[in-house]
Parts: structure tokens; C-alpha cells; sequence
């Protein structure tokens, strides 16, 4: 059992309540925002706990409890197929959670939630699910008919009794993901609106003023169909076309990457970056003209929840071009900070992308727009505080 840090030492803030913050691997690379909103609580105390730790994000100063750290082992994956088949926890589990003592436990998407209910119940306390996308936007019957692996064939049936359990609550981190929610039949009354926001003080301007940067486009975000990188790649045709001297970077890797490799052999000015760390992010982010995520909805459904690379981009002063679900009606205004369009209009997608590398005046105005909205609508801590009122209202708490 992986303890940080170790039992028995006094953890800071110990006095207040504490929320178990439910992960199956603590943390995989991608998830700096279950990291950051934890971080920023500061009327609740965070653990993580999990079945393992992955050593992939780093997580100084946060407390963490894990059975295992590292892959699993073949007997340690059999006993998890065993554990999740019956519905309970896996062994070793309640002993850590009850050494945690929360007062409520959160878990990050409908995957793990399912996972934490055994848990949460036997502790006899509420569990919050916060829906990220995948999650919840993905049809169901592709779940059930083994789309997402033997694992999750059972999902659906799990949802709808997570759902109907009165100690139960969920959070869409936008209002599509709620929407979304409501369509897989979770009770209205239950769900509660609260993004994620992005820590601000991370995320600020650097490098020269976007008007005076050469005309260099970024994407960055898993290759896979959701976030539609092969809508850009086409619209890129014609941004060349009428701009020789434009660049796309791409910034990513996933199972599309071939594909994405072979739409755009042969066209110059692009380039793969390839996988990227967080640390990596604001470097990339420095040298743009425009970010751009042309998300689309998948053939099985799976859609954007919001897109935090968005407000990522915003926070940096990089003007933006979006067709994400959440994103593109909340993590932007529409003229102001950047550009929405409609999934797969590659057309539209080029003109926009278009105005802002060649108007200097539109790229600055939306340059300087694009710090504000972020710092005054998804920061991290304005929207912890929301959270920690949730947590309260599940617990009876008064603040």
C-alpha cells in the first residue's frame, strides 16, 4: 500500500472535513485537472485515493493512499475482474478508505464512479460523480454491446443504479455535459453545473504580443475522432493556399495519428509534435498565433465537455477557433476572445482561422479579451469554492 504522505504523520488542515478524491490510477498524465481543483480547495481536505499510483503527474504536497503503485500485476488485474463483477471494493480498499475517514467521496468521471459507490456505501457516506464528457455524452447501448471493453459492458446498468441512489450526486463540468446527463436519464434534481476552470496563475501571456507572431496554428489534444483534428488539416488546404508562409503544429498522439500523418503528406507547413507534458504546454502556447480545437461528435457519441486546452490558450493571450460542445458556447465569447463554428464546417473553420492570422488588430483585441473572461469566469478557485458548497449541502455541513 502506497502512502504519501506516510501513515501516522500529521497532515496540514487535518481539522477540516475530509473528501476522498476517487481515482483508479493516481494520476495519469492528462488529468492535471483533478490535481489542481484538489489543490485548490481550501475548506475541505483533499486525499487521493485509488488502486495505484501511475508516477506520471506529479503531486507534491498532496496526501495520497494507494494499494499498489505501478502496473498491476496478472493476480492483482484478476482480482479487480473479480471485485468489479461482484460490485465490491477490491480488497485492501475499505481498510484505506476508513483510515482516510471522509465525509464524502468524490469521483472523477462516470467510469470510477460506478467503481466508488461500493466503496462510499460501506464507508456510509455521500458520493459526488463529476461527468467529464466520455463518460456520459458515449450511447449507452455502445457500452453494453462491448464497445468500451468487457469492463464496461455493465456501465450503463451501473449508472442507472448510481442514479438512483439518494446519496448520490453528480456534477457536468458545463451545461452540454448536463444536458448530456439528462438524456441518459440521471434525476435533474441531482445535477449540479460546475467546471473545472484552469489555475490562472499557470496560465498567463508570455512571449512576443500575438499580432506581431508568425502565422503558426496549434492543436494540441489526443488524435482521436472526438477532437477532429482532420477537420483542420483539410481547412488548412485552404488556409495555405491563400497564406504560403502559415504553419499548423500539431501536438499529440493517439490511435488517429497515422491516418492524420498520411491526410497531410505531401502539404507544407505541417508538423507533429508529438505527446506533450503540462510543462510543455505554455512553450507551445507562446510561439501561436491561434489555437484551434475543432471537436466533433464521434460515431458513438463521445463529445467535449468543455475543452480546458481552450481556456488554457485564452489565459495565455492565444485567441482561439472551436467547434467543442461546451467550449465553444461557454469556455469562449464568440467574437470576442475567439471564433465558434458548427462540427466539420472545414469551410467556415479556414475563414476564421484566416481573420485572425492576417488582421493584427483582431488577433491583439482578442488577445488582450481573452485573460479577462478566464480570470473572471474559470478560474480554478472561484469555481473550488462552488464545489466546497456542494460538499457542504451533500453533508449537512454549515460553513
Amino acid at each position: 500500500m502506497k502512502m504519501l504522505p506516510q501513515a501516522g504523520t500529521a497532515v496540514p488542515g487535518a481539522s477540516r472535513p475530509c473528501v476522498a478524491i476517487y481515482r483508479t490510477q493516481i494520476l495519469p498524465w492528462s488529468e492535471t485537472f483533478v490535481r489542481d481543483q484538489a489543490r485548490a480547495l481550501t475548506r475541505w481536505r483533499p486525499v487521493l485515493i485509488g488502486e495505484r499510483t501511475v508516477g506520471q503527474l506529479p503531486l507534491d504536497g498532496m496526501a495520497v493512499r494507494a494499494l499498489h503503485d505501478g502496473p498491476p500485476t496478472f493476480f492483482q488485474r484478476l482480482i479487480g475482474m473479480g471485485s468489479r463483477y461482484l460490485e465490491r471494493p477490491v480488497p485492501g480498499m475499505m481498510k484505506l478508505a476508513r483510515a482516510v475517514n471522509p465525509a464524502l467521496v468524490h469521483a472523477h468521471f462516470g467510469f470510477d464512479g460506478v467503481e466508488a459507490w461500493p466503496v462510499a456505501r460501506a464507508l456510509h457516506v455521500p458520493l459526488l460523480v463529476t461527468l467529464h464528457g466520455s463518460d456520459i455524452t458515449t450511447h449507452m447501448h455502445w457500452f453494453a454491446s462491448g464497445g468500451g471493453g468487457r469492463r464496461w459492458r455493465a456501465y450503463p446498468r451501473r449508472l442507472k443504479l448510481l442514479a438512483a441512489r439518494p446519496q448520490v450526486s453528480f456534477v457536468a463540468v458545463s451545461h452540454s455535459i448536463r444536458e448530456a446527463a439528462l438524456r441518459a436519464g440521471l434525476p435533474e434534481q441531482r445535477i449540479h453545473v460546475c467546471p473545472i476552470g484552469i489555475d490562472v496563475h499557470r496560465f498567463h501571456p508570455t512571449g512576443q504580443p500575438v499580432a506581431r507572431r508568425a502565422p503558426v496554428i496549434l492543436f494540441a489534444g489526443r488524435l482521436v475522432e472526438k477532437k477532429g483534428c482532420r477537420y483542420l488539416i483539410e481547412a488548412f488546404h485552404t488556409v495555405r493556399a491563400q497564406l504560403p508562409d502559415a504553419q499548423l503544429v500539431i501536438a499529440g498522439d493517439g490511435p488517429e495519428r497515422a491516418m492524420l500523418t498520411s491526410l497531410a503528406a505531401g502539404m507544407d507547413g505541417v508538423s507533429f509534435y508529438g505527446r506533450y507534458s503540462a510543462a510543455e504546454m505554455q512553450p507551445l502556447l507562446a510561439q501561436a498565433r491561434v489555437f484551434c480545437l475543432p471537436s466533433v461528435t464521434a460515431a458513438n457519441g463521445d463529445a467535449e465537455g468543455m475543452g480546458l486546452v481552450l481556456l488554457e490558450a485564452q489565459a495565455c493571450g492565444v485567441p482561439v477557433v472551436t467547434s467543442a460542445r461546451g467550449g465553444a458556447t461557454e469556455g469562449i465569447i464568440d467574437g470576442k476572445t475567439g471564433f465558434a463554428f458548427a462540427e466539420g464546417d472545414v469551410t467556415t473553420l479556414a475563414a476564421r482561422l484566416l481573420d485572425v492570422l492576417r488582421d493584427d488588430d483582431l488577433a491583439a483585441r482578442m488577445s488582450a479579451a481573452g485573460p479577462v473572461f478566464v480570470a473572471q469566469k474559470h478560474d480554478v478557485t472561484r469555481w473550488a469554492t462552488t464545489l466546497e458548497n456542494i460538499y457542504d449541502s451533500m453533508t449537512g455541513r454549515i460553513p
